[in-house]
């Protein structure tokens, strides 16, 4: 998923983009909220981990022009505040969740899942279809019982069809998913990922399917089902 970072702390900005890195995130980061109003003029996200003590504008002010747009993109606010007076305002404002500092990572990330999850319309981390189970809490793939191991980015670009099932994903979407602004990406490498997933998944009981000059759709095998 493709993550919106502004956060004024290098240090901690430096810890959540590595970490969210690993786990195959596509992350930028921003640490001036005026730059940041800019950026989500133009740029879609899946998630905006949101300080709200930040240079230029606060991050109050940001999330308002981004509510005021019409722009629903899920946002976690972070603060050294613990007010619940500042709670209650950026709830108000139109944050998703809110996190106090210092937090652990753990509860970063969970908190960061489940807002992507709802985002997608998934009750729960664990996606089932036929023989297939995908878990993004626990980074795990299993197919007919057994663990399918896949690299970050392939974990990622299923992660990004399933969230679609039955839907088309244009190249362009995926790309924004699966890298941020420093990433060199094109076409040719979303095709290379889409070949290596499909021959990882087989037909069955999933498939992914070339929609010609739109994208991609990943649509259940006639006898699976989906669960969430």
């Amino acid at each position: 998923m493709r993550i919106l970072l502004v956060e004024d702390n290098a240090d901690l900005a430096d810890a959540i983009v590595r970490r969210m890195r690993r786990s195959g995130h596509a992350v930028d980061w921003q640490a001036d909220g005026t730059r940041a109003a800019g950026v989500l003029r133009y740029a879609s996200y899946d998630l905006v981990v949101l300080d709200i003590g930040l240079p230029g504008q606060d991050g109050m002010r940001v999330l308002s022009g981004l509510r005021g747009r019409g722009d629903d993109t899920p946002v976690l606010m972070l603060t050294a505040r613990d007010g619940i007076e500042d709670r209650v305002a950026a709830l108000d404002v139109g944050a998703d969740d809110y996190l106090a500092k210092p937090f652990d990572f753990r509860e970063f990330e969970a908190r960061c899942r489940v807002l992507l999850r709802r985002s997608r319309g998934q009750a729960s981390a664990a996606l089932q279809i036929g023989t297939l189970t995908f878990d993004s809490a626990a980074h795990r793939v299993t197919l007919d019982g057994q663990a399918l191991e896949l690299p970050n980015r392939e974990f990622r670009l299923l992660e990004i069809l399933l969230g679609k099932l039955g839907q088309v994903v244009s190249k362009e979407e995926i790309g924004n998913g699966l890298y941020g602004f420093d990433d060199t990406s094109g076409p040719n490498a979303i095709e290379l990922y889409v070949g290596r997933l499909r021959k990882r998944l087989g037909e069955r009981p999933l498939r992914i399917v070339t929609v010609r000059g739109a994208g991609y759709r990943a649509e259940a095998a006639a006898d699976g089902a989906a669960d969430a």
